[in-house]
């Protein structure tokens, strides 16, 4: 490392030139990437039903949207609503992209379905050309076509509820954006002391941002990628970016200051501070890859997402900085703000505050970490389901859409599950089959919770056995037109679908318990009945991601262990590392059920308290364990350059401390301002991610950092740095010289 900094001062122009044309296809890639989707592919009962039904079932080219028009005062046949409704969808009318348009003003024989109980709404669907990738994109012009002064309209279905979702996300970037970047700017001159230091460090977190962008959206026109993938490659990449030029930064400054020479204090600071943040990047890849295990899941495009805005954070870290570094030279020093000069002797207030503690190493310890543990403690009593409306504000029209519908519209807004019923022998129409279905169909229609059944066995209350096997033994041309209806659209070569409408919500402990019931009951002879629809989705996605956790956190702890073994050549400070992270992710994950589960702060913040997603504490694990690594790699780093010449544990501990607990309180500073701008968001799962992870960073660097580990050190003593022989490395005549 100190020989690559020798190297870049050397090439310095070549390499800012190599850096800003990585920049510019960077900015390419960013403005022509491909549209980030939601896809999900793995193996579980819902989705392997949902395959079948994709594979067998008519498939539909065109996708569709409904509107929800309301008045308080008139009804739906009051000539004045009927007259608004018309008028508000005649655009649509004579829109090339528009397929059909239902209301109950056509006379249809589901009419009645479109009216609300209260008599007050009315629901309209339209029908599209284009596929629900397309649809998406089109539907905020499509919706801006819609308009009436006299009534209230909201919007329903999945194509309005993932614009929604792109509309917010994006507006929420963009002002996180807005408030974090002035107020990480602010906080490096307060960090430095020098405006010409905060700007550079600013400038290359915003250089590997976009990296990081056009990078993942370049990927998106070959491979799925989450809809929030974007929104962590911007909350990763501006916090580690600045972080890691920070670290740079400051020691580069330091070792200026001791001899002058920019060459020799460049390859001091990339032989220190550069080895520690390649090794950082290492721990914090790590974490995400830790995604990785999710397979078929969103998340594992978030994973791969947030390790290359890493890695292209570390790469500008270790080259465009030092080249500018280079370049700079004394200047990085300039536009001087006299009043917030750290003091230079070393004897400042992080060491007096690291002795004091080592004083009373255990009248630190026990009630600090008795306030972590009690912290935590909310998790135990967390509850996890699959996102739905209640993630989006109460002002999102889609939820406003899908909870009217829900609340008003008992039929249309029903919670569907689909029975995919694959038989083993024949096609559905065979008689023997039509018996296993018209039994189970019998069977789950006495199941608590079902309000409504459609099925091909399901056609009239009045048929009977015998009388559906001699109406499908007759030619199909024969069959009337409701039956004709259901077999073409719930039969398939080797499956029928049996469709189950219930009044309870996707996400309530009743639909669970319904979902359990159908599959504790759905086996039958000579066939095998899989459930699929948004309940089913929910209890596999939870049960799947319980499953791969443990796998996931065993890798991420084992590996970091195994990093942090070779950059400190110590046993017991890996371990005591992983320990610290434990508790700061232990207060994160309570606050995370305190304040989105139990609702406190729910008023102040904007969201509606329920179950958590269960993306969210795994995304939280994954990325906070590496990023609170930063913080510990640069204060050990420290520390055990210190003890390697002092051989002393106590002069090491508050040297380390003093050397690296401003910048280590200023970084934690700029990444919970990035975090908690986040937390403004509005969508739940980003605010919740944003507040989670600004509760990590600062417990991590406030109790954890200036309490536990010196007070836990001191305790230790000198076995902090035991290693074995083959783990030992010989300290070099110049690093002596270097760290004395």
């Amino acid at each position: 490392m100190r020989r690559w900094g020798l190297f870049v001062h050397r090439h310095r122009w070549i390499v800012l030139l190599l850096s800003v044309l990585l920049f510019i296809l960077s900015v390419a890639g960013w403005l022509s990437g491909g549209q980030p989707k939601n896809a999900s592919d793995y193996d579980v009962e819902s989705v392997k039903a949902a395959r079948l039904e994709s594979q067998q079932l008519p498939s539909t080219t065109g996708s569709s949207f409904g509107l929800l028009f309301s008045n308080s005062s008139l009804t739906w046949s009051d000539p004045r609503f009927k007259s608004a409704v018309i008028d508000a969808l005649s655009p649509l009318h004579h829109d090339s992209r528009v397929t059909s348009v239902s209301t109950p003003y056509d006379g249809s024989s589901r009419a009645r379905d479109l009216v609300s109980t209260n008599q007050h709404s009315v629901a309209a669907f339209i029908g599209l050309k284009s596929d629900f990738s397309t649809a998406r994109q089109q539907f905020g012009q499509l919706r801006a076509e819609v308009s009436s002064p006299l009534l209230s309209i909201a919007t329903a279905g999945d194509v309005p509820l993932a614009y929604d979702f792109d509309h917010l996300l994006a507006k929420d970037l963009s002002r996180s954006e807005v408030i974090s970047l002035p107020l990480a700017l602010i906080l490096l001159v307060i960090v430095f002391g020098t405006g010409v230091a905060a700007l550079l460090c600013l400038g290359v977190g915003v250089f590997a941002v976009l990296g990081g962008l056009g990078a993942t959206l370049t990927i998106a026109h070959s491979a799925d990628v989450a809809t929030y993938a974007t929104n962590v490659v911007t909350l990763v990449g501006l916090g580690i970016a600045i972080d890691y030029s920070l670290f740079i930064v400051s020691r580069y400054r330091e070792e200026l200051a001791r001899d002058g020479d920019s060459a020799r204090a460049l390859g001091a600071t990339m032989a220190t501070a550069g080895r520690a943040i390649a090794f950082s990047g290492v721990t914090v890849a790590i974490g995400l890859a830790g995604l990785l295990f999710y397979t078929g899941t969103p998340l594992v495009s978030m994973g791969y997402s947030g390790a290359i805005v890493v890695g292209t954070s570390v790469l500008y870290a270790l080259t465009f900085l030092p080249a500018l570094l280079a370049v700079l030279g004394p200047r990085i020093n300039r536009l001087r703000v006299p009043v917030l000069q750290p003091r230079s002797d070393g004897r400042g207030l992080w060491h007096r505050w690291a002795t004091w503690v080592m004083r009373r190493p255990w009248f630190v310890l026990v009630p600090t970490v008795a306030v972590l543990f009690v912290a935590g403690t909310p998790f135990y009593g967390i509850q996890l389901a699959n996102s739905d409306v209640q993630q989006l504000p109460v002002t999102a029209e889609s939820r406003m859409g899908a909870e009217l519908l829900q609340r008003q519209f008992p039929q249309t807004g029903q919670n569907l599950l689909d029975v995919v019923v694959q038989f083993d022998h024949g096609g559905p129409l065979d008689a023997a089959n039509i018996a296993i279905a018209y039994k189970l169909s019998r069977h789950l229609a006495t199941l608590p919770g079902v309000v409504s059944q459609r099925s091909y066995v399901d056609v009239s209350p009045q048929l009977s056995l015998s009388a559906y096997q001699s109406m499908y033994a007759a030619p199909a041309g024969g069959l009337p037109a409701a039956a004709r209806t259901v077999v073409r659209e719930l039969t398939g070569r080797s499956i029928a679908v049996i469709e189950l409408g219930t009044p309870f919500l996707t996400t309530s402990d009743q639909a669970h318990q319904l979902v359990r019931s159908i599959r504790g009951s759905d086996t039958v002879p000579g066939a095998t009945a899989q459930v699929t629809g948004n309940t089913a989705f929910d209890i596999d996605f939870v049960d799947y991601m319980l499953r791969h956790t443990p796998a996931a956190i065993a890798f991420v702890v084992i590996t970091t262990f195994l990093v942090l073994l070779l950059l400190l050549r110590s046993l017991v400070l890996p371990l005591k590392a992983v320990l610290m992270n434990a508790l700061s992710l232990s207060a994160a994950f309570g606050a995370l059920v305190w304040v989105f589960q139990q609702g406190h702060l729910s008023g102040l913040l904007g969201f509606t308290p329920g179950a958590l997603d269960p993306t969210i504490p795994v995304l939280l694990f994954c990325i906070v364990f590496g990023l609170s690594m930063d913080y510990e790699v640069f204060l050990l780093t420290r520390m055990q350059e210190s003890y390697r010449v002092s051989a002393d544990n106590r002069t090491a501990v508050a040297a380390g401390l003093e050397r690296s607990g401003r910048l280590v309180t200023g970084a934690a500073a700029i990444m919970a301002c990035v975090f908690l701008a986040f937390a403004l968001a509005s969508v739940v799962t980003i605010k919740a991610i944003g507040l989670g992870m600004a509760v990590a960073v600062i417990v991590d660097a406030t109790l954890v950092r200036a309490l536990v580990v010196p007070a836990l050190m001191r305790l230790l003593g000198r076995v902090n740095w035991w290693a074995p022989r083959w783990l030992r490395r010989p300290l070099s005549a110049e690093e002596i010289v270097e760290a004395a």
